[in-house]
């Protein structure tokens, strides 16, 4: 996924910040290497079990600005093993008490997400749905940049044509003869907000040819007015201090500059990515990582509120042209 632009310098970081060799003099250069941790998080974060129940209470309560759509839709997008699949499990867990494998996942070198499914999230085991759906998607490519889910197949989802359990196919995109493709798709079908997904665990930069491909499916989102989220993955794995606490994930020097890094490759501005832990090997919760992927959530419904309210503009400004256009049309010629 990523390629080595300039591996002296980042291997330089990651052994500094991520390693948390704080203090300790650069050999042969004679300079000390910059602490691990800021002195304070750029991004401030509220921690406390009480905004962790805050945040869930306000996902529970949670009511799309159109009636015609019941939940948003939550598209996720992104190189295989990126940490789709589980983001769902994750949020899936924290609603349910405890660490859930619904969506399968791991670190295979083909993409283990090879049908589009659309999964609604219950509130505990047995209870109600939540008022939003998480659509996962197989990988964009492997590492070698072959395989993958196509361009045109994202497009496809994105837009509402394709059905849940579709199984993708690398080499061909979806056509409209195929049962799994809904011809006149409602706006409750359609993805609401794009979510791209990325390992921000390992030192290099993003490959170009995966990097091409983003900004080819940005491009067409925009396009669209769908407002795009950039999720970065793997934290603990990218900086040793966030492993040792997650507290200090928006304290790492390192992922900051990672994180600013990303805002210039993708044109995405920093306050649209955020960073969350997945729950991977754990055997019960932790408030921190709670809090992180609940923050997560939040902004990607904020997001299709977003998008809601453009289109309620859209369609109010439509109505009141063709209104005057009505009265235009009745003045005596």
């Amino acid at each position: 996924m990523w390629s080595k632009l300039n591996p002296v310098n980042m291997a330089k970081a990651t052994y500094q910040y991520c390693k948390g060799d704080t203090g300790q003099a650069d050999q042969g250069t004679g300079n000390e290497a910059p602490a691990p941790l800021l002195e304070q998080p750029w991004r401030p974060m509220d921690w406390s079990r009480e905004n962790r129940e805050h945040l869930k209470e306000n996902i529970r309560a949670y009511k799309p600005l159109r009636e015609d759509v019941p939940k948003p839709r939550i598209v996720l997008i992104g190189q295989i093993s990126a940490g789709k699949s589980t983001f769902f499990n994750s949020i899936n867990a924290v609603f349910r008490g405890y660490p859930i494998h619904q969506a399968e996942s791991g670190f295979e070198a083909n993409s283990l997400s090879k049908k589009y499914k659309s999964y609604p999230i219950s509130d505990g085991r047995g209870g109600p749905e939540l008022p939003f759906i998480l659509c996962d998607t197989m990988g964009l490519e492997r590492s070698d940049g072959e395989g993958g889910i196509r361009v045109e197949d994202i497009l496809s989802v994105i837009e509402g044509h394709v059905h849940h359990q579709y199984t993708f196919n690398p080499w061909v995109a979806i056509s409209r003869s195929n049962p799994h493709y809904r011809t006149n798709p409602t706006l409750a079908d359609k993805v609401h907000c794009v979510v791209y997904v990325i390992d921000i665990s390992s030192p290099l930069e993003l490959n170009p040819s995966f990097l091409k491909t983003l900004n080819d499916i940005r491009s067409k989102v925009n396009e669209l007015e769908i407002p795009q989220l950039v999720l970065v993955t793997k934290v603990d794995l990218a900086c040793n201090e966030v492993r040792r606490d997650v507290h200090n994930v928006y304290q790492s020097r390192y992922l900051k500059e990672k994180m600013e890094r990303l805002e210039k490759e993708l044109g995405v501005p920093l306050a649209r990515i955020i960073a969350v832990k997945n729950y991977s090997s754990e055997l019960e919760l932790s408030d921190a990582i709670d809090i992180l992927l609940l923050g997560a959530l939040q902004q990607m419904l904020r997001a299709a509120d977003s998008y809601f309210e453009n289109l309620n503009l859209n369609e109010r400004f439509m109505v009141t042209s063709n209104d005057m256009n009505s009265r235009y049309d009745s003045y005596p010629s």
